[in-house]
């Protein structure tokens, strides 16, 4: 990759928002399925996730060129008990089922305290925590499950079985506003970094992946032909089995390695997710959750630092600071990935990115 390829230029949020709005429409996407996806792309992109960002756009939008992904899906949502829903994606974008999954589980919550979902036929819904805010947003806790296709073996195995399927979950902020918000990958690292890292012309480290063979790799293609690794050895292994039983197994999606890679053009990618959504006064008044999930916090950013640490987060801290400062100075992309961006624009005959001065 060139020099001029790597620079890096900055795009205002609401530019993004709007350039993806214009390209998913222009594939055929509903205006508020193409509002969704794009909220939760441009999301990923302010706090820092640029994994699972915008720059995912041209493998989604192959998928439907394929007719692989279906952007126009209408969605059917069953209510199983007056607490328990089961959407149907109909192979249709995944940021849209979660998203509506997740309004279900809270509207169920406000009225009985819990509410949960079980999505199935489903695709890639990019970053877990999305959904996380949106739940917080509303003023509720929550789980956020999804599988994926394979990327890690099992514990002791060779082969990539199981996926790097997050897990997350959150909890409104109390008097001080922040929030809880864990969003994790089983595996060492997310394997939307191998991606960025073959994207951008870079190494990984040499502990994130193996190659085909079974060996440590520094090279992402390599490590993409091989296979992740579990975080904590056998602990992130059960980890990962653990979101393939409750998103795959219970959904009736697929599971056990037979979901697709979102990158391949296959066929159908059969996602599953599960959600819930927790009234967080159910056992208590409200703001005494606050005032307890407040001295928490207190108690974590205050505890007695390790030499060399300079300061201790709360979950979800750093990346709500990143979009704090993201959304003024805008999202930074190189131009490489500006330029592939553009490139679906010109498929669908959309503007391109407006780069800030």
């Amino acid at each position: 990759m060139s020099a001029q390829q790597q620079e890096v230029k900055r795009v205002s949020a609401s530019s993004a928002i709007q350039f993806v709005e214009n390209v998913l429409r222009g594939n055929g996407a509903s205006v508020e399925d193409a509002q969704i996806v794009a909220h939760c792309l441009i999301e990923a992109d302010l706090h820092g996730v640029d994994t699972h960002g915008a720059n995912r756009i041209p493998s989604y939008m192959e998928r439907v060129r394929q007719g692989v992904l279906d952007p126009k899906a209408q969605m059917e949502t069953k209510t199983i008990t007056p607490v328990v829903h089961q959407i149907d994606a109909k192979n249709g974008f995944g940021f849209v089922a979660a998203t509506k999954g997740m309004n279900a589980c809270i509207e169920s919550a406000h009225t009985f305290g819990i509410g949960m979902a079980s999505i199935k036929h489903s695709n890639h819904f990019g970053m877990s925590a999305a959904f996380v805010r949106q739940a917080n947003a509303a003023g509720y806790m929550s789980l956020v499950f999804t599988n994926s296709s394979p990327a890690l073996p099992v514990w002791g195995g060779r082969t990539k079985l199981m996926g790097v399927s997050p897990i997350a979950c959150g909890a409104p902020g109390g008097k001080n506003g922040i929030d809880f918000v864990l969003d994790m990958a089983p595996s060492v690292a997310a394997r939307g970094k191998i991606y960025r890292a073959k994207r951008r012309n870079e190494t990984i480290p040499d502990d994130w992946a193996i190659d085909a063979e079974g060996k440590p790799t520094t090279d992402p293609s390599a490590a993409l032909e091989g296979s992740m690794l579990p975080m904590g050895g056998p602990k992130g292994s059960a980890l990962s089995i653990m979101m393939d039983v409750f998103s795959g197994v219970l959904s009736g999606s697929a599971f056990a390695g037979h979901v697709v890679n979102p990158y391949h053009p296959t066929e159908p990618a059969n996602v599953g997710h599960f959600l819930v959504a927790i009234k967080p006064d159910l056992f208590m008044d409200l703001e005494e959750f606050k005032e307890r999930l407040d001295h928490l916090y207190q108690r974590v950013i205050g505890s007695e630092k390790r030499p060399g640490t300079e300061r201790i987060y709360f979950p979800g801290e750093i990346e709500a600071e990143e979009a704090k400062k993201r959304r003024q100075d805008g999202i930074p992309w190189t131009m490489a990935e500006i330029e592939a961006l553009n490139g679906e624009a010109d498929k669908v005959n959309m503007p391109h990115l407006e780069i800030m001065s």
